[in-house]
């Protein structure tokens, strides 16, 4: 079942689960067949298995799921399918981390401004301590998608001035890297 998710093979799947075999069968990794598909961004198959009552909240062993693996590869309709599946926006991995958190990370702009129109906690905080709009300024690379979703975060309400464990704000990690426009998204946002 994992792996006919994985390569997309919807037919595969769908005689699999009408010979029995389970929506939320487990591989070694305690992986769903829904992770798998969302790991390789196959719609058709998340669908499937949803429909067959997969567990769309279902973690493996390092506490990623179905959420937090499209968030973190920018799969945006399959994150929207998820959502309207009541998947929990909130959910965290075994680091502390969302999926606005892993959006962030990635520069997934799309992704990003859905999970806040979710209504997502903006200033949850890591296990590192990061909240997003630092994960987007630290591990970004300060461009127009960073940038903008600087920009989104800060819309949403996002505290400019959490500084990280060290006491370093967003705007002094931007500073530091030469992130001119991110620097003046936070400094207009009243960043110190």
């Amino acid at each position: 079942m994992i792996g006919a998710a994985r390569r997309g093979d919807a037919e595969a799947v769908e005689r699999l689960l009408e010979e029995g075999v389970g929506a939320d069968a487990r591989g070694t990794d305690g992986r769903t067949a829904l992770m798998a598909a969302s790991f390789e961004n196959r719609l058709d198959v998340a669908r499937l298995l949803i429909e067959a009552g997969a567990d769309v909240d279902a973690q493996d062993d390092t506490g990623q799921n179905a959420l937090l693996i499209v968030t973190a590869e920018g799969h945006q309709e399959l994150l929207r399918l998820l959502l309207a599946s009541d998947a929990d926006p909130e959910i965290t991995d075994q680091e502390g981390g969302t999926g606005l958190i892993h959006a962030a990370d990635g520069g997934h702009v799309g992704v990003v401004r859905d999970l806040l129109e979710a209504g997502v906690e903006v200033d949850r905080v890591n296990a590192y301590g990061w909240t997003a709009l630092l994960e987007a300024v630290i591990l970004g690379d300060g461009g127009p998608r960073y940038a903008e979703v600087v920009r989104l975060l800060v819309e949403a309400g996002a505290d400019v001035n959490l500084a990280d464990r060290e006491g370093v704000t967003p705007l002094q990690h931007a500073e530091q890297n030469g992130y001119d426009e991110i620097g003046e998204i936070l400094r207009n946002a009243g960043a110190r």
